[in-house]
């Protein structure tokens, strides 16, 4: 699970920041999603989870501050259920958003908010004092969230109504991992400090509008039914990225990708040689905060001998720019709701 990690220390790393603080509590109702037939029998109960969350107003003093319209970021504690406490038990999250404006007025804004870290639960697969637990192998998951919030603001107080999908899992790393989805509908209030201290321009990474390179990316896999192993995985891509604007760019790339557990597979007997490769192509959407980047998009398998998933994959993460020609970077890729692999890499620009 080290691999995961990476995910809220770049969301920690890339929005160190000293604008005005603030905090937040919200109240959270949801439901459980059956997204697979097997997770039928898990959804007995209403999601009930709290969060609290340590807020910056940002305030222009970074360029990508005003290119997104001054965000909020910060980091939340996340504690509650997803819908079964008997066999999901509770989970208690830590992760790092970005709430970008949508509508922003005087007194009113509605804000787009994504989010990654770490969640936990007490209750993970067992095949003897919990084999119903089909959603998740692990205790620690990785945790995304997403969202539309409204505020309404009062000087240094706002009321707070939101709508989210909170998403946990272990990207494949350890079965069952069909990952647990639980949509909330949330009411929070906030409080934000005045703010004395001042700030300083910091360097700015700045990049070609046009860039390319390679990925190299190494990770590990288990594969359904439990007892299979975890094999390690190997990928690498060419891609190239066109930044349109400050906050928004075009990534394409042509991905190469070796799944050795496939070779052990019951399923695949006769599997030998070259018949693991997977060929794809990708294309993404990339949204620039200075050093830091997320990334969103869909790719195709172009060969796929094997076709252990589906043919249509999906990529979504966050990477780091450690120097000018340099990404550090850990995404999740995915076949619609089910986890595929967390890719762990390095990213080399040419230019």
């Amino acid at each position: 699970m080290r691999p995961i990690y990476f995910l809220f220390l770049a969301m920690c790393l890339g929005f160190k920041t000293y604008a005005q603080p603030g905090f937040e509590y919200r109240q959270k109702l949801g439901f459980l999603l059956a997204h697979r037939g097997l997770m039928a029998h898990l959804p007995q109960a209403p999601a009930i989870a709290g969060e609290f969350s340590y807020i910056y107003r940002t305030s222009n003093k970074k360029p990508w501050h005003e290119s997104y319209r001054q965000p909020l970021v910060g980091g939340t504690l996340f504690f509650g259920s997803v819908g079964n406490n008997q066999i999901l038990g509770h989970f208690t999250g830590l992760y790092g958003f970005v709430e970008l404006p949508i509508v922003k007025r005087k007194h009113y804004r509605l804000d787009f908010k994504f989010a990654t870290g770490l969640g936990y639960t007490n209750k993970p697969f067992d095949p003897e004092l919990n084999p119903e637990n089909v959603a998740i192998g692990s205790r620690v998951n990785a945790m995304m969230c997403f969202a539309f919030k409204q505020s309404w603001r009062f000087e240094n107080y706002a009321l707070t109504f939101g709508i989210d999908m909170t998403h946990f899992s272990n990207a494949s790393y350890q079965m069952p991992n069909l990952g647990v989805n639980v949509p909330y509908l949330s009411l929070g209030v906030q409080k934000f400090m005045p703010n004395a201290r001042k700030e300083k321009l910091p360097t700015v990474l700045e990049r070609p509008h046009f860039t390319y390179g390679f990925s190299a990316i190494v990770s590990a896999k288990e594969m359904n039914p439990k007892g299979v192993g975890r094999y390690p995985v190997f990928a690498a891509a060419l891609f190239a990225r066109k930044y349109l604007s400050p906050k928004a760019g075009l990534e394409a790339s042509v991905d190469v990708i070796y799944k050795t557990s496939l070779l052990s597979h019951p399923s695949y007997p006769q599997a030998a040689g070259l018949d693991p490769l997977q060929i794809g192509v990708f294309i993404g959407y990339v949204q620039p905060f200075d050093r830091l980047h997320f990334i969103y998009g869909v790719g195709t398998y172009l060969r796929d001998v094997l076709q252990p998933d589906e043919p249509i994959y999906i990529r979504l993460g966050s990477r780091y720019a450690v120097r000018p020609n340099l990404d550090a970077f850990a995404t999740l890729k995915t076949h619609y709701a089910k986890a595929d692999y967390m890719e762990l890499g390095l990213a080399y620009h040419f230019k």
